[in-house]
């Protein structure tokens, strides 16, 4: 018994051993700009500096005024919140998405925001830019906000950005939850389109985010509060992760909606750092399949939601050369998933199980790398450890828009992100 005792102990230590995180929980009145920033100051950021920093903005954006910014107070439906307080004089209703994104450059700068905030900030508005720039078909240069042209906007991502500096949040793990949109329709300057409008659904693509509608008739989610979400969020979950609650935050949205409290939440707090989660793995030994069906296979199984997909060689009855083909997968894609593997190879029979998975915790982070005089960003996940790997499709892409081998892109890309660690 002796022995096993300081194994024990050991087990004890690593399993509490604890990391932070930020739980963005828009499960039931979605997430827009000013409820993002306004549950930021109900947790704790700077009125102060949020309020200094984005009234520096206002040299930046010609015929924009911001004559009063306050963060007040809100009951919303028996929940006490924070309510962000404008009054704004706009001169114009009309404005080139660049000039939005100029503005927030030059703030950024102004201000001092540090390096992450500053990139949280510019992909924020970059993303918005990009969403209406393929909805409209038009270059990205040429995008024009409407609804989205007021300074307001502005003060949305630059606000947030300083909060979540503020706040230390940049170095949590930030996790959102499925995002209400609601549903019926809605009017804007284009015209009336149904709810979720296009620029929506396209800031929310492959972005691994899940949405959500409801009986609500009203636009829950903003493209601005969707485009931030998406450059803060690591992951989507359908749950909280098990967490030890440090603080809760707040922020309300300006409607009033019948039935509900119109409140975004968020919650910081600690969670182990091996998280746990349930998955379920579909496997199938095929002995007539091509290496062509094979890797045709495992593209669709990918696209359609698998997490992984692996294909071992093998050795089966009768002496045959085959091959057994491993998918994991969430519990609620199992059917659709099998149904795949079934069709693309023919296989009689499929094996699920349901397994416990541990998941080692990390962040993603940004960083911009120069290579044959051309600047291009790219994403790299972060251990505990240090440990760092550069996402591939971000390898893939600066490697085939510099006609080099990507194994020598890699190389490339790590040493720089090395040095800037």
């Amino acid at each position: 018994m002796k022995n096993i005792m300081p194994i024990l102990e050991f087990i004890c230590i690593f399993v509490i051993c604890l990391v932070l995180v930020l739980v963005i929980d828009s499960q039931i009145a979605g997430i827009s700009g000013d409820m993002l920033l306004s549950s930021l100051v109900d947790i704790g950021a700077s009125k102060q500096k949020i309020i200094g920093g984005v009234k520096a903005s206002q040299n930046f954006l010609p015929g924009s005024k911001i004559k009063k910014i306050d963060f007040k107070k809100a009951n919303k439906k028996g929940v006490r919140a924070t309510l962000l307080a404008l009054n704004l004089e706009e001169s114009r209703h009309e404005r080139k998405g660049t000039e939005i994104k100029s503005c927030i450059k030059k703030t950024a700068k102004k201000i001092g925001l540090s390096r992450r905030a500053e990139e949280f900030a510019v992909g924020s508005i970059s993303t918005l830019i990009k969403a209406e720039s393929t909805i409209h078909g038009v270059p990205e240069d040429s995008v024009h906000f409407h609804e989205a042209s007021s300074i307001d906007t502005v003060i949305d991502i630059v606000g947030c950005a300083i909060a979540l500096d503020d706040l230390k949040l940049f170095d949590h793990q930030i996790i959102a939850t499925p995002v209400a949109v609601g549903s019926g329709t809605v009017t804007f300057s284009h015209g009336t389109v149904s709810n979720p409008a296009g620029a929506i659904l396209e800031i929310f693509k492959r972005s691994g985010i899940m949405i959500c509608g409801s009986a609500v008739k009203e636009e829950l989610t903003t493209p601005t509060g969707a485009s931030m979400l998406v450059n803060l969020a690591e992951r989507c979950s359908q749950f909280y992760p098990v967490m030890e609650v440090g603080s809760v935050g707040y922020g309300a949205g300006q409607k009033n909606l019948e039935g509900l409290s119109n409140v975004l939440k968020i919650t910081v707090g600690k969670m182990p750092e091996f998280e746990h989660d349930r998955v379920s793995i579909l496997e199938t030994n095929v002995d007539d399949v091509s290496g062509e069906v094979l890797s045709h296979t495992i593209e669709r199984l990918m696209s359609a939601g698998a997490k992984d997909v692996t294909v071992v060689p093998a050795l089966t009855k009768k002496g045959r050369p085959s091959h057994i083909i491993s998918v994991m997968c969430e519990p609620r894609a199992t059917d659709g998933l099998a149904n795949i593997l079934a069709l693309e190879t023919g296989t009689l029979g499929i094996r699920v199980r349901s397994s416990e998975r541990l998941i080692v915790g990390r962040r993603i982070d940004a960083i911009k790398v120069r290579i044959r005089g051309r600047t291009f960003t790219v994403r790299y996940k972060t251990t505990k450890t240090n440990r760092f790997k550069v996402e591939y499709e971000d390898v893939k892409k600066v490697s085939e828009k510099l006609g080099i081998p990507l194994g020598q892109t890699e190389e490339l890309i790590r040493e720089q992100v090395k040095t800037k660690q």
